[in-house]
């Protein structure tokens, strides 16, 4: 039997991947609450919640059962964007060292990228200490941008930092690009339409890439209409070798980005450097 490789829903990673390489994908939790507005109309109030630990529990020891112990490579979202990474370090401290939680500082296809690299080296036979290094070195290899047609979900969220929050009433007018670093959402562009949006993010990721070629995931929150363009504008610029796919975005971050955002995801050749 090979080392398991769990990660959730916010990787992105098609099913069709998920299913090939065996990897687990546990679902994160939307909420739907009835709501009233001031003038006593009713709706729905989407949320999210994290995977607690019991569940995560049951989950490790159902994939330890599986392969016979040998281990099993655990990658969630970031800690500062999810309470799942801290349930799944309580979960994982009554299997000893067999399940290994990495703090990935990452969400989207990043995070699908080290989940899909770690499943690769467990089918050719490497063990818990090998998949969990080949898990680490693809978040190195890897970048994540979050294009938005406006900020208000994610400002009401919260999942963006206090200096972006501070920011967020000018930007209003804008279509910002935020960055995942450190494993939070930060600020890395601003322009006014989507078109120059779009320029400065592939020319961005073109100097980044630096001749090399690589892999780049673009995914969607409700109509894929500027997936495709971005997608274009990437095949178009990337070194030649590279590949670009398009992705639906997983339903709980779309609570958080609102329809309209766009993410990108990027498996460069060379490690990132800061």
């Amino acid at each position: 039997m090979t080392i398991r490789i769990i990660t959730d829903s916010s990787a992105g990673i098609p099913p069709h991947i998920a299913e090939e390489l065996e990897i687990t994908v546990l679902d994160l939790h939307v909420t739907r609450e009835e709501s009233e507005d001031a003038d006593s109309k009713k709706g729905e109030t989407q949320g999210t919640s994290g995977l607690s630990a019991l569940e995560l529990a049951a989950a490790y020891a159902r994939q330890l059962e599986r392969c016979h112990d040998e281990g099993i490579v655990v990658l969630h979202l970031s800690k500062r964007l999810s309470s799942t990474w801290s349930a799944a370090v309580s979960a994982s401290a009554v299997f000893d060292d067999t399940v290994r939680v990495i703090d990935t500082s990452a969400v989207g296809m990043s995070l699908g990228f080290a989940a899909i690299v770690a499943a690769s080296f467990a089918r050719s036979g490497a063990d818990l200490d090998g998949c969990v290094n080949a898990a680490k070195g693809a978040l190195a290899l890897s970048e994540t941008w979050l294009y938005l047609s406006q900020l208000d979900d994610i400002r009401k969220s919260g999942r963006i930092s206090a200096t972006t929050a501070v920011l967020s009433a000018a930007l209003l007018a804008t279509k910002p690009i935020l960055r995942v670093h450190d494993g939070k959402l930060e600020l890395a562009i601003k322009t006014r339409t989507q078109k120059k949006a779009f320029s400065k993010l592939v020319e961005h990721v073109v100097k980044r890439a630096d001749g090399m070629p690589g892999y780049a995931a673009v995914q969607y929150a409700g109509d894929r209409e500027g997936a495709d363009v971005l997608k274009g504008m990437l095949e178009e610029a990337l070194p030649e070798g590279s590949t670009v796919g398009v992705y639906p975005l997983d339903e709980v971050l779309t609570v958080h980005t609102g329809e309209g955002a766009l993410g990108l995801s990027v498996f460069f050749a060379t490690p990132t450097v800061d």
